[in-house]
């Protein structure tokens, strides 16, 4: 009699391969939390560097204000060819509009960035002839 002894499979299961539905959509959630508290931190992150950007322009402008009061022997309220000719930074073109004011006597001037579009959360910013800058707590 010849009896064939069957083969068992050994006691151990197989190793699963991948990830169960829960763990995929823990993982989802953990991710969104992530990005939900991350966000808002870089925005807040660019706003402050566009702000860094446009004061560094505006201080630029001053100091082309100082030069063309030197040739012309007054201010300019043109920032632009045929005045104080400093490019705005593409970068913040589209966050700041740049002005300037002139007073006459004594001469001075007041360049002022109004924060335009997601800027406008950060506040308007101003710099005085005399090196005053408003508002105080926006300036480095």
């Amino acid at each position: 009699m010849n009896i064939k002894k069957s083969r068992r499979c050994s006691a151990r299961p197989r190793p699963v391969w991948g990830f169960t539905l829960i763990e995929l959509m823990i993982t989802v959630a953990i991710i969104a939390i992530l990005a939900m508290v991350a966000f808002p931190s870089y925005q807040d992150h660019v706003r402050k560097s566009m702000r860094a950007t446009a004061q560094s322009h505006m201080l630029a402008v001053a100091a082309r204000q100082e030069q063309f009061l030197l040739d012309q022997k007054a201010y300019t309220t043109t920032l632009g060819t045929g005045g104080v000719n400093v490019a705005v930074p593409a970068e913040i073109a589209a966050r700041y509009t740049f002005a300037a004011t002139v007073g006459t006597a004594p001469p001075s001037y007041t360049i002022t960035a109004t924060a335009v579009g997601a800027q406008a959360v950060d506040g308007d910013l101003a710099l005085t002839s005399t090196g005053a800058k408003t508002p105080a707590n926006k300036w480095k």
